[in-house]
């Protein structure tokens, strides 16, 4: 008989389950593939690679060219496989038995997952029927919980919502312990809080290349903190955690990331047409977002998904996740794709 941790087969499961949709707007991505200067260039880096040696080179130009951008130093930059290991490490870092740690709800599904996993008490504090963070009601959960770590997506996933960098500012200054930011979706939306960091010695921004850079498929994210949480926090990373052909390709990417500049323009405008268009249909609720997707509620939803799915179309659909029922999140895709999902979901709120 095997003999697993206690708890595990409670823990819920992350599904990553996909078929071959002909449109695929399920999971945030981005429906473009690399540009053809940035390919031609990460095809000529890669081909000068010492395979046999360990990544430290790559991932240290990486880290130095991050740093730069942001006008701090090496020290304050970690680099993990996408954003979301680095949000689990941090849980790892800051929670244990006896820990709790503060996130938003309906917020990252994995919050709850890692938490789990790091014997931690995951505290989530309800958001309200428009999904806005309040506050003062967050800052009053994290102090009244004593949480060692209190954690804001934003732009918040599945909902869209933005809040100011002033806000966040104010949130980290009122609390006690650390404060995380997931900014997955920051380049679809504003200012981000990385400004804050030199006056906020408890703020943490966290950031990928998944979303705007289109590289989901390469796995890279990066922390940027104060260096004493950076010390803290590699101790829970095995040593060179990031392969050498991601690390390449981020590097490439992040010096010709103006390349990406008229693709995160067209995300944008095309989230905007598809709300406003969305927004016409009686029978369907379509929240306003600043990430790359729409999150939309209909009293119809499960049998709008299966009518999308019948044409290869795939969106997330949220079952009956608590705040989420009857709510499908549909990433924006190009103009073509984006007309075909409208015309489908259209065609179907008819009755047609």
């Amino acid at each position: 008989m095997m003999n697993f941790r206690a708890g595990l087969a409670d823990r819920p499961t992350y599904d990553t389950t996909e078929r071959d949709w002909q449109i695929k707007v399920n999971a945030n991505e981005s429906p473009l593939n690399l540009p053809p200067l940035v390919e031609e260039r990460v095809m000529a880096r890669l081909s000068r690679v010492a395979f046999n040696r360990y990544p430290n080179e790559e991932t240290t130009l990486l880290r130095r060219q991050i740093a730069q951008s942001y006008g701090l130093s090496e020290e304050n930059v970690w680099l993990g496989n996408g954003s979301s290991e680095i949000i689990e490490k941090l849980f790892f870092a800051f929670g244990g038995q006896g820990k709790k740690i503060v996130y938003p709800a309906p917020s990252f599904s994995m919050y709850e997952i890692y938490a789990q996993a790091a014997e931690t008490e995951g505290v989530p504090i309800a958001l309200p029927g428009d999904y806005r963070l309040d506050a003062e009601a967050f800052i009053k959960t994290v102090q009244e919980n004593r949480a060692a770590l209190a954690v804001v997506c934003n732009p918040n996933n599945p909902t869209g919502n933005y809040i100011p960098r002033e806000e966040i500012g104010y949130i980290a200054a009122k609390i006690d312990g650390a404060l995380l930011i997931d900014e997955a979706y920051i380049e679809f939306a504003g200012e981000s809080a990385s400004v804050l960091l030199g006056k906020y010695s408890n703020l943490m921004v966290a950031r990928t290349f998944s979303k705007a850079y289109g590289l989901a498929a390469c796995r890279v994210g990066y922390l940027l903190a104060d260096r004493a949480v950076i010390d803290m926090v590699q101790k829970a990373y095995m040593p060179y955690s990031l392969n050498v052909l991601s690390a390449v390709t981020a590097d490439i990417v992040y010096q010709m990331r103006d390349e990406y500049r008229p693709r995160i323009d067209m995300i944008i405008a095309e989230r905007q047409r598809m709300f406003e268009r969305l927004s016409g249909l009686e029978g369907l609720n379509v929240f306003p977002s600043a990430a790359n997707f729409l999150l939309c509620q209909s009293a119809r939803a499960a049998k709008l998904y299966e009518a999308l799915a019948a044409q290869g179309i795939g969106v997330r659909s949220f079952g009956n996740a608590v705040r989420l029922e009857n709510a499908l999140r549909l990433s924006v895709g190009t103009r073509e794709e984006n007309d075909r999902i409208f015309q489908a979901i259209s065609d179907f709120m008819a009755g047609r």
